[in-house]
Parts: structure tokens; sequence; C-alpha cells
């Protein structure tokens, strides 16, 4: 037939044999995460009034660092973003317990009695629309997230699984992630563990958009990353992206 190529053939072929997935008696997280960290991950995303954002932004670069740099205190500031495409004024913060759920107790009964947060929490809640958060893990196949000098872009993808497929996503990206690595794009990613569960965030890092079009199609023309693709695509519910533009005080600038 002509101009049947050979190439569209195999990736065919290839696609009718899925990747069965052991059955496995352990709990997701723990096939998953970590097993040589004990980190614990908080994602907060503020909705912000459009005529505070500036003064939410002054505000929380005064309060949070002090959290950050104070050693009675297991929690680290890993990003701090406003999101520039996506769900517009919004905040988002990522931050890191060390030592798991004791060190995200330790701080929240500390944070009850530190005066100083109170007051920032009272003055914040006038600028705010709405908040959430989630407690995350983070893959084991991940970069572990680490302080970068900018100036870059921030992509956040979001996606909602299917219930039950959790460990065939991280089967399969475990194996993709290599296509994502050569230009230290792959930040961190992440899944829920309470909030909205089956929730799977990975966040990249790019000089500009422009450069974020080139590394991911450069991905597309290596072989291997058109298998992930087709393979994780049914797992998905919903998906969402968002363009950040880090804050000040964020480690990852």
């Amino acid at each position: 037939m002509g101009g049947y190529s050979r190439d569209v053939e195999g990736s065919w072929f290839r696609s009718l044999f899925v990747h069965k997935v052991d059955p496995r008696k352990d709990a997701h997280s723990n096939l998953l995460s970590k097993k040589e960290t004990s980190n614990l991950y908080k994602i907060q995303f503020h909705n912000v009034k459009p005529e505070c954002l500036e003064a939410y932004n002054k505000l929380t670069e005064e309060v949070l660092p002090k959290l950050h740099s104070d050693p009675d205190y297991p929690c680290d500031l890993v990003g701090n973003w406003n999101t520039w495409y996506g769900e517009q004024d919004q905040a988002v913060h990522l931050w890191r317990f060390s030592g798991g759920y004791p060190a995200l107790m330790d701080c929240m009964n500390k944070l009850r009695q530190n005066q100083e947060y109170l007051d920032f929490r009272k003055e914040r809640s006038r600028m705010l629309l709405s908040r959430r958060n989630q407690l995350l893990l983070e893959f084991s196949f991940w970069n572990e997230p680490q302080p970068r000098q900018g100036p870059n872009i921030y992509e956040l993808r979001t996606y909602k699984l299917k219930p039950g497929t959790m460990i065939e996503w991280g089967n399969n990206w475990a194996r993709a992630i290599k296509y994502r690595q050569e230009n230290q794009e792959a930040v961190g990613g992440f899944f829920s563990q309470i909030g909205e569960l089956y929730v799977v965030h990975h966040l990249w890092a790019y000089r500009d958009l422009q450069s974020r079009e080139e590394t991911r199609n450069a991905a597309w023309r290596k072989r291997g990353w058109d298998e992930n693709v087709y393979y994780t695509v049914p797992l998905i519910r919903t998906m969402e992206s968002r363009i950040m533009i880090p804050l000040k005080i964020s480690p990852l600038q």
C-alpha cells in the first residue's frame, strides 16, 4: 500500500499488547511512594479576590519564609506561585514535611500557639474567595523537588484518574519519565493521600512558553513516549494545566 509506514504498523501492533499489572496486596502508597524518605507534601490552592492579589503576595512573602527558616518547625517551602494561565488570581503553595504525619501534626500544634501566624491567617482570610488543600506523597521514580535558579515558568499538570488505576499509571510513568529528563524539566510528581483522591500532580519547569513547546514536541520524537500516552490516557477522567510564575520567596525560581 503506497505510503504505508512500518513505524505506524509497529506502533499499531504494539498497542494491542496492554501492559498487565500484577495483583498486589500492598496499599497503593506503599507501592508507589519513595521508601528512602518519609516526606509528606501539602499543596494549597488559594483563590484570591482580584483587588487583593498584590497585598496577598506581600503578606505571604513576609510571613511564610519565617516558618521555612525556623528549625523548630519541621516544614519547608518547596514552591510558591501565582497562576498565570489557568484559574486567575490564584496562589499555589507546596510544602514539605520532613518526618511524615508526625511532622505535620507537630507543625499544626505549634502554629496554634504562634500569634504572628494566627494574625496572618486572620488578615489573609479577608483576601480570599476560597481555598483548598491536599496531602500528597511523591512518586518513587520522580526527582526530589530541589531549589533551582530562575527565571523559569512552571507548569502544574493535574490528572484526576479513574479509581483503581493509580498503580497502572505509576507503572507506565516509571518507564516514561526517562523521555522527559534531558532538559531537567521534570521537577516533581505527586499523588493525593488526603483530600480529593486519585489525583496526580506533575510539576515541570521551562525557561518560557516557547521552550515548553519545543521540549514537549521533542518527546514525541522519542520512540516509546507514544506508548506511555496510549496506555495512560484511558486512565484519566479529567486533566488540567496551570502555567505559574514563582513568587519572590519561592525556592523554585
